[in-house]
């Protein structure tokens, strides 16, 4: 197979990327490294100076880190975990096991926290507790960037469509990082914009509560796409060291399960919007890159992306789907116009759906056919994980 290991050294470039881990030479005629402590960046600067991180959603269960670099001929920058949040002791224990497999291939973790029992369960103690627990990990030569219970303006999740509860728990979260782990970043990251209030949710907001009416930007007593999807979450720029944005090629019209190229430049209208297609008109969802990016100076993630292939379903081929969706993402205008978007992470998943009532194979490097197409087509400012140096953690 054709494989972009060359990439791999590319990674390198930004001094910021990465904790890194330092060795000393021994006083031995022959040159030999011991482990020493892991230098432990500065959570705040994870993002490179030029560049895109390449990361990966990875299906734990099913793959390995190593596995799947290999697969891919190239390691992550960036890998995805997801945990329930308060950690309980099945989650430690599978936070351990994620940590230790980023530890050994390099890069940054971007751990995904979901308060499953509701925001009330964020409390100070827990937050504490896990700001500690990636404090050591960052001293272990990794660092995390924490996203916080995402598409919060969803109505799917149990934190959904909860604003002034929903700033209040990230911000304690925040607090706890920015205080006890400094190697550690956070990031903001709602739903794209497109087809909010998304009515119909379990969670959805109603009328004659508070979150109705702070989520009712407009004033005119109803929910509707005019309302603003992003700002009423927004926790505060103190509190937000990266915003991020889901984005996926769904199909181009409800309901969702049709095997169809993705429209030229719809990524990028998306993220700025200005899309106006099959899918619909977003024209009132506002610019997320704009205002959350270049306006706030943040860097900007697209923490999940892929192009939806419905396993069984009439439509075109799953490759040309997928490389039509990467080759937006991989667009050389993003880097020179869009230079605060600094990490895209292609979702690695083949699992059942709901929206589609069947099994979707989002994946990219799922089989070789694919994986090839995606390796050879990858562009030179895509960033990898560097050659990682043995270190130890301090104490």
């Amino acid at each position: 197979m054709t494989r972009r290991n060359a990439l791999i050294a590319s990674a390198v470039a930004g001094a910021a990327l990465l904790s890194s881990c330092g060795s000393e030479p021994t006083g031995s005629t022959e040159v030999e490294h011991s482990p020493v402590a892991c230098v432990v960046a500065d959570g705040a600067a994870l993002a490179p100076e030029s560049g895109i991180l390449a990361g990966v959603n990875l299906d734990w269960g099913r793959q390995t880190l190593a596995d799947y670099a290999e697969s891919l001929g190239s390691r992550p920058a960036v890998t995805v975990s997801f945990s329930h949040f308060p950690l309980g002791s099945a989650d430690i224990a599978n936070l351990e096991a994620a940590h230790a497999q980023v530890r050994d291939n390099g890069g940054t973790l971007l751990l995904t926290l979901e308060p499953r029992g509701g925001l009330d369960d964020v409390t100070k103690d827990a937050t504490d507790g896990l700001a500690t627990m990636l404090d050591r990990f960052n001293r272990a030569g990794v660092p995390v960037i924490v996203r916080f219970a995402h598409e919060m303006n969803g109505s799917w999740y149990e934190w959904g469509q909860q604003p002034a509860a929903y700033r209040a728990a990230f911000r304690r979260v925040a607090d706890s990082l920015h205080r006890l782990a400094p190697g550690s970043a956070t990031m903001w990251a709602p739903n794209y914009g497109g087809g909010y209030p998304f009515i119909g949710g379990r969670y959805q907001a109603l009328p004659g509560t508070a979150d109705f009416a702070a989520l009712d930007t407009d004033d005119d007593g109803v929910l509707t796409g005019a309302d603003d999807p992003y700002a009423p979450y927004y926790p505060g720029d103190d509190a937000v060291d990266w915003v991020g944005m889901s984005l996926y090629h769904w199909g181009n019209t409800y309901p969702w399960g049709k095997n169809v190229v993705p429209e030229p430049g719809k990524f990028l209208q998306q993220l700025t919007g200005r899309y106006d297609g099959a899918g619909g008109n977003d024209l009132a969802v506002p610019d997320f890159y704009d205002e959350y990016g270049r306006a706030r100076d943040k860097p900007v993630a697209i923490p999940e992306t892929a192009a939806l292939v419905a396993t069984g379903q009439e439509g075109t081929d799953e490759l040309a789907i997928k490389r039509a969706w990467w080759r937006q993402l991989f667009d050389a205008e993003l880097p020179r116009d869009y230079p605060q978007l600094k990490m895209v992470n292609w979702f690695e998943w083949d699992k059942h759906e709901v929206e589609v009532g069947g099994r979707v194979d989002w994946r990219a490097a799922g089989n070789p056919r694919t994986a090839d197409a995606y390796t050879a087509d990858l562009p030179e400012w895509y960033l990898f994980a560097g050659e990682r140096q043995p270190c130890a953690a301090d104490g």
